[in-house]
C-alpha cells in the first residue's frame, strides 16, 4: 500500500529524510489540495488529491528525477535553460527533433558536437535539484509514494546522494522565507534606473541573469518573466533580489501601453498577448544600452 499523507502534516523535508534512510525505490506525487467539507483528527480540513503538481522518483535512497507541472523539462529546455544551446537552437532543434527521446537526443546533440556529456549531466543534475528545492519550500498538499515506480526508459536519469540535498534545502527554506517576504508580489513589474549604462558597467552576470535582464520592461511582470524564461518562482525570487540589491532594478507597478497600471491591466494585457502569439516573449526595453543588447545576443 502506497504512502499517503499531506505536506501540512509530513514535510518534504521528512519524506526525504525517510526515503534516504530507507533506501527507497519508487515515485514521490504531490498532488493539488481539494477541500472535503470532512475534518480529520486535527481538526483540519481533510484534502483530497486533485491534479498532479510534481512527481520527485528515488533509487535506492538516491535522487534520480524531478518534474513539475507546467514547467518543461525536455533535455532541450533542460540545456537551453543551463546556457548549453542558444534560444535559436533550442528552437531548431525542437522543431527537427520533436519526436525524438531524451536519451537518443542527448546523444545526437553530442555527437553533432552541440554539447558534451559533463553538459548533459550537469545541466539535468541542476534542473533536478531546482525542482527539488522548489518542493522543499512547499507546506501542503497531498502526496503519495508508490513503491517501485519509476520514470520511462527514454529519461535520463542523474543519481544525486539525498544527505547534501536535505542540508542545502533546508538552508534554502530559510533563505525562501527571506525572499518571500522581501518580494511576496511576484506580479509587480520592473524597470531600469536612470544612467543604465553606469549601472552595468563592468558587472558580470550568469546567463540566466542576463535573460531576465532581457525582459526588463514595466509592462512585464515578474511572474511573466519567469514563466519566459521556465523558471521557479524560486529561482525568479533569488535573481531579481541580487538585481535589485546591486541597484541594477527597480519594483514598479505593471503598466499597460496606455498608461493605466496595476495587476488586474497587466493580466488582461498578457492574455491579449497570448493570442495573437502562444509563449511570445516580452520585447527588451530601449533604452538599455546598446552594448547590453550586444552581449545579450552574443549569449
Amino acid at each position: 500500500m502506497p504512502l499517503q499523507g499531506n505536506l501540512r502534516n509530513f514535510s518534504t523535508t521528512q519524506l526525504l529524510n525517510l526515503i534516504n534512510l530507507a533506501g527507497k525505490t519508487g515515485t514521490l506525487t504531490i498532488f493539488e489540495g481539494i477541500p472535503t467539507g470532512e475534518k480529520d483528527a486535527m481538526q483540519e480540513e481533510k484534502m483530497a488529491a486533485g491534479a498532479e503538481r510534481a512527481k520527485v522518483s528515488f533509487k535506492a535512497g538516491k535522487l534520480i528525477f524531478a518534474m513539475m507541472e507546467g514547467q518543461d523539462g525536455n533535455l532541450v529546455s533542460v540545456l537551453n535553460k543551463a546556457g548549453k544551446l542558444t534560444d535559436e537552437q533550442a528552437r531548431i532543434i525542437r522543431e527537427r527533433a520533436k519526436n525524438t527521446a531524451d536519451k537518443a537526443l542527448a546523444m545526437l546533440l553530442i555527437n553533432a558536437n552541440y554539447v558534451t556529456q559533463n553538459d548533459v549531466v550537469n545541466s539535468i543534475q541542476q534542473h533536478t535539484l531546482d525542482v527539488i528545492y522548489n518542493l522543499m519550500s512547499w507546506t501542503q498538499g497531498p502526496f503519495r509514494f508508490d513503491d517501485g515506480i519509476l520514470p520511462g526508459a527514454d529519461r535520463i536519469l542523474v543519481p544525486i546522494d539525498l544527505e547534501n540535498v536535505i542540508i542545502e534545502g533546508s538552508r534554502r527554506i530559510r533563505e525562501v522565507e527571506e525572499l518571500n517576504k522581501h518580494l511576496p508580489n511576484l506580479d509587480m513589474a520592473l524597470k531600469f534606473p536612470e544612467n543604465p549604462k553606469e549601472k552595468f558597467k563592468g558587472i558580470n552576470l550568469s546567463v540566466e541573469e542576463w535573460r531576465v535582464v532581457s525582459f526588463i520592461n514595466p509592462r512585464n511582470t515578474i511572474r511573466q518573466i519567469a514563466k519566459a524564461n521556465n523558471m521557479s518562482e524560486m529561482e525568479i525570487r533569488r535573481i531579481v533580489y541580487g538585481l535589485e540589491q546591486a541597484g541594477l532594478v527597480e519594483l514598479v507597478k505593471p503598466a499597460t501601453p496606455d498608461g493605466v497600471k496595476g495587476a488586474a491591466a497587466a493580466n488582461a494585457q498578457s492574455r491579449l498577448q497570448q493570442r495573437r502569439q502562444q509563449a511570445a516573449k516580452p520585447q527588451v526595453q530601449k533604452a538599455v544600452v546598446s552594448k547590453l543588447i550586444d552581449k545579450i545576443r552574443s549569449i
